[in-house]
């Protein structure tokens, strides 16, 4: 497998680049992520997955190894393809991504294009365990801090009586708003006097 490459950028375009490697130019489809951090500079190195059929032999490539390994996560989920995870990475963040995977925000999730409700809770009920432990490398960036209670603080709220929907609104703005990590049981209390 090719696993990255690295050479002269010879073209560079939202859904693609060209790369010449001593004479040799390669095609790479890549995400508006990737084109965003791309430099416009003459050399240029991007990490890459290559998708063997038995039509085509497709080239992705990735800014980073953890944008990289995020997109072999998706498409291992049963009924996500190369095209749909990269629509996937082009219009979230890696980070946002992975943050969405770990805190069960579906709606999240569905906001990229072509992801419906059911794709969106396969990719969270088959990746947030895998998200976890790739969360874990020191060489990522980090999540969001007061992230990790939002899920139970819901949960919590729900049980309460109160829809969904609103509790979620209302805690995103509570975590928004706080420059410290709250706890469960602080988040639970800012939201009840809120709502």
């Amino acid at each position: 497998m090719i696993t990255h490459l690295e050479g002269r950028l010879v073209e560079k375009t939202p859904t693609y680049i060209v790369i010449d490697c001593n004479g040799v130019g390669y095609w790479v489809n890549i995400s508006l992520n990737t084109f965003s951090q791309l430099p416009d500079s003459e050399r240029v190195k991007v990490y890459t997955y290559l998708q063997v059929k038995e039509d085509a032999h497709t080239l992705f490539g990735f800014f980073d190894k953890s944008e990289r390994e995020l997109f072999t996560l998706l498409i291992s989920v049963s009924g996500v393809g190369a095209a749909t995870a990269r629509v996937m990475l082009s219009s979230l963040s890696p980070t946002q991504l992975r943050s969405a995977i770990i805190n069960n925000e579906v709606r999240t999730i569905q906001s990229a294009k072509g992801i419906g409700a059911k794709t969106a809770q396969r990719i969270i009920l088959d990746l947030r365990e895998k998200v976890l432990k790739l969360s874990e490398d020191p060489s990522l960036p980090t999540l969001p801090q007061g992230q990790p209670h939002k899920e139970e603080a819901l949960a919590a709220l729900e049980v309460l009586g109160y829809p969904r929907k609103t509790a979620e609104g209302v805690v995103g703005k509570i975590l928004s708003q706080s420059s410290e990590e709250l706890s469960v049981e602080q988040l639970i209390k800012q939201a009840l006097k809120q709502l």
